[in-house]
Protein backbone atom coordinates (compact mmCIF):
# COMPACT_ATOMS: atom_id res chain seq x y z
CA UNK A 1 0.00 0.00 0.00
CA UNK A 2 1.43 3.38 -0.97
CA UNK A 3 1.42 6.51 1.19
CA UNK A 4 -1.11 8.05 -1.21
CA UNK A 5 -3.75 5.28 -1.22
CA UNK A 6 -5.86 7.37 1.12
CA UNK A 7 -6.64 9.64 -1.88
CA UNK A 8 -8.33 6.69 -3.62
CA UNK A 9 -10.18 5.88 -0.41
CA UNK A 10 -11.37 9.48 -0.20
CA UNK A 11 -12.67 9.25 -3.78
CA UNK A 12 -14.47 6.00 -2.95
CA UNK A 13 -15.96 7.59 0.18
CA UNK A 14 -17.51 10.42 -1.86
CA UNK A 15 -15.15 13.31 -1.13
CA UNK A 16 -15.14 16.06 -3.76
CA UNK A 17 -12.22 16.59 -6.15
CA UNK A 18 -11.48 19.82 -4.29
CA UNK A 19 -11.29 18.00 -0.94
CA UNK A 20 -9.04 15.32 -2.45
CA UNK A 21 -6.75 18.03 -3.88
CA UNK A 22 -6.57 19.63 -0.43
CA UNK A 23 -5.62 16.28 1.09
CA UNK A 24 -2.95 15.73 -1.58
CA UNK A 25 -1.52 19.17 -0.78
CA UNK A 26 -1.42 18.32 2.95
CA UNK A 27 -0.10 14.79 2.47
CA UNK A 28 -2.86 13.34 4.64
CA UNK A 29 -6.64 13.39 4.87
CA UNK A 30 -7.30 16.42 7.10
CA UNK A 31 -10.96 15.43 7.56
CA UNK A 32 -9.88 12.34 9.46
CA UNK A 33 -7.30 14.15 11.63
CA UNK A 34 -9.81 14.87 14.37
CA UNK A 35 -12.82 12.69 13.66
CA UNK A 36 -16.19 14.20 14.42
CA UNK A 37 -18.94 12.34 16.12
CA UNK A 38 -21.78 12.40 13.57
CA UNK A 39 -24.20 12.86 16.49
CA UNK A 40 -22.67 16.31 17.02
CA UNK A 41 -23.69 17.47 13.55
CA UNK A 42 -27.07 19.10 12.93
CA UNK A 43 -29.66 17.68 10.58
CA UNK A 44 -28.82 18.55 6.97
CA UNK A 45 -32.30 19.80 6.07
CA UNK A 46 -32.74 22.46 8.77
CA UNK A 47 -34.81 25.37 7.43
CA UNK A 48 -33.67 28.98 8.01
CA UNK A 49 -34.88 29.94 11.45
CA UNK A 50 -36.56 33.38 11.37
CA UNK A 51 -36.40 33.50 15.17
CA UNK A 52 -32.61 33.14 14.95
CA UNK A 53 -32.50 36.08 12.53
CA UNK A 54 -34.49 38.20 15.01
CA UNK A 55 -32.18 37.23 17.86
CA UNK A 56 -29.11 38.01 15.75
CA UNK A 57 -30.45 41.45 14.79
CA UNK A 58 -31.30 42.13 18.43
CA UNK A 59 -27.81 41.04 19.50
CA UNK A 60 -26.16 43.37 16.99
CA UNK A 61 -28.41 46.27 18.03
CA UNK A 62 -27.74 45.60 21.72
CA UNK A 63 -23.98 45.49 21.14
CA UNK A 64 -24.17 48.74 19.17
CA UNK A 65 -26.29 50.44 21.87
CA UNK A 66 -23.98 49.24 24.63
CA UNK A 67 -20.96 50.66 22.79
CA UNK A 68 -22.74 53.99 22.22
CA UNK A 69 -23.64 54.20 25.91
CA UNK A 70 -20.37 53.02 27.49
CA UNK A 71 -17.66 53.30 24.84
CA UNK A 72 -16.88 49.62 25.52
CA UNK A 73 -17.55 46.59 23.36
CA UNK A 74 -19.42 43.52 24.52
CA UNK A 75 -17.12 40.51 24.09
CA UNK A 76 -19.49 38.47 21.93
CA UNK A 77 -17.60 38.50 18.64
CA UNK A 78 -17.16 34.77 18.05
CA UNK A 79 -20.81 33.96 18.62
CA UNK A 80 -21.90 36.95 16.55
CA UNK A 81 -19.65 35.85 13.67
CA UNK A 82 -20.90 32.27 13.80
CA UNK A 83 -24.54 33.36 13.89
CA UNK A 84 -23.91 35.63 10.89
CA UNK A 85 -22.29 32.70 9.02
CA UNK A 86 -25.24 30.45 9.86
CA UNK A 87 -27.81 32.99 8.68
CA UNK A 88 -25.97 34.46 5.68
CA UNK A 89 -24.24 31.41 4.21
CA UNK A 90 -26.46 28.58 5.47
CA UNK A 91 -23.72 26.93 7.51
CA UNK A 92 -25.07 24.22 9.79
CA UNK A 93 -23.24 24.69 13.06
CA UNK A 94 -22.01 21.75 15.10
CA UNK A 95 -23.05 21.32 18.70
CA UNK A 96 -21.14 23.41 21.22
CA UNK A 97 -17.57 22.30 21.98
CA UNK A 98 -17.21 20.17 18.83
CA UNK A 99 -13.48 20.09 18.05
CA UNK A 100 -11.90 20.77 14.69
CA UNK A 101 -14.47 22.93 12.88
CA UNK A 102 -17.47 25.11 13.57
CA UNK A 103 -19.97 23.76 11.08
CA UNK A 104 -20.74 22.19 7.77
CA UNK A 105 -21.81 23.60 4.40
CA UNK A 106 -22.74 20.81 2.02
CA UNK A 107 -19.86 18.34 2.26
CA UNK A 108 -17.40 20.96 3.48
CA UNK A 109 -16.30 21.40 7.08
CA UNK A 110 -16.03 25.11 7.86
CA UNK A 111 -13.83 26.85 10.41
CA UNK A 112 -15.16 30.32 11.28
CA UNK A 113 -12.89 33.06 12.61
CA UNK A 114 -14.20 36.50 13.54
CA UNK A 115 -12.29 39.78 13.52
CA UNK A 116 -13.70 42.29 15.99
CA UNK A 117 -13.64 46.06 15.57
CA UNK A 118 -11.08 46.13 18.39
CA UNK A 119 -8.46 44.39 16.26
CA UNK A 120 -6.44 46.84 14.20
CA UNK A 121 -4.21 44.28 12.47
CA UNK A 122 -7.03 42.24 10.89
CA UNK A 123 -5.27 38.93 11.60
CA UNK A 124 -6.83 35.63 12.59
CA UNK A 125 -5.07 32.51 13.86
CA UNK A 126 -6.33 29.11 12.80
CA UNK A 127 -5.04 25.73 13.96
CA UNK A 128 -3.40 23.88 11.10
CA UNK A 129 -4.56 20.53 12.51
CA UNK A 130 -8.24 21.53 12.55
CA UNK A 131 -10.83 19.34 10.88
CA UNK A 132 -11.89 21.79 8.15
CA UNK A 133 -11.41 22.30 4.44
CA UNK A 134 -12.74 25.87 4.21
CA UNK A 135 -12.01 28.87 6.38
CA UNK A 136 -14.60 31.63 6.68
CA UNK A 137 -13.33 34.93 8.06
CA UNK A 138 -16.03 37.26 9.33
CA UNK A 139 -15.04 40.90 9.76
CA UNK A 140 -17.06 43.15 12.06
CA UNK A 141 -16.43 46.85 11.49
CA UNK A 142 -16.63 49.69 14.01
CA UNK A 143 -20.15 50.48 12.76
CA UNK A 144 -21.16 46.81 13.32
CA UNK A 145 -21.31 45.89 9.65
CA UNK A 146 -20.49 42.24 9.07
CA UNK A 147 -18.97 40.69 5.98
CA UNK A 148 -17.32 37.40 5.24
CA UNK A 149 -14.78 35.82 2.94
CA UNK A 150 -14.18 32.11 2.29
CA UNK A 151 -10.76 30.57 1.79
CA UNK A 152 -9.81 27.06 0.78
CA UNK A 153 -7.60 25.25 3.27
CA UNK A 154 -4.83 25.11 0.70
CA UNK A 155 -4.77 28.96 0.68
CA UNK A 156 -3.45 29.02 4.26
CA UNK A 157 0.16 30.18 4.40
CA UNK A 158 2.62 27.30 4.51
CA UNK A 159 4.58 26.75 7.68
CA UNK A 160 5.45 24.42 10.50
CA UNK A 161 3.79 26.09 13.48
CA UNK A 162 0.60 25.06 15.22
CA UNK A 163 -1.22 28.09 13.80
CA UNK A 164 -1.53 29.69 10.40
CA UNK A 165 -2.30 33.39 10.21
CA UNK A 166 -4.61 34.98 7.67
CA UNK A 167 -5.32 38.66 7.27
CA UNK A 168 -8.40 40.68 6.36
CA UNK A 169 -8.94 41.74 3.69
CA UNK A 170 -6.94 39.23 1.77
CA UNK A 171 -7.07 39.10 -1.97
CA UNK A 172 -7.35 35.60 -3.34
CA UNK A 173 -5.10 36.59 -6.24
CA UNK A 174 -2.48 38.45 -4.18
CA UNK A 175 -1.48 36.10 -1.38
Amino acid sequence: MSDWDFLHDMHNDGYSAEQIADAAACGYNPWEWQPLDENELPAIDQPQNSELVKIFESLVNSAKSYYTLTGRYLQIWGEMGEMYAEITYGIKRHKAHTRGSDGKLGNDYIEIKTISPEKSDGLVKVKRAGNFNKLLIINITKDFTLEGQFFERRELPKGEGIYARMSWPRSKTNK
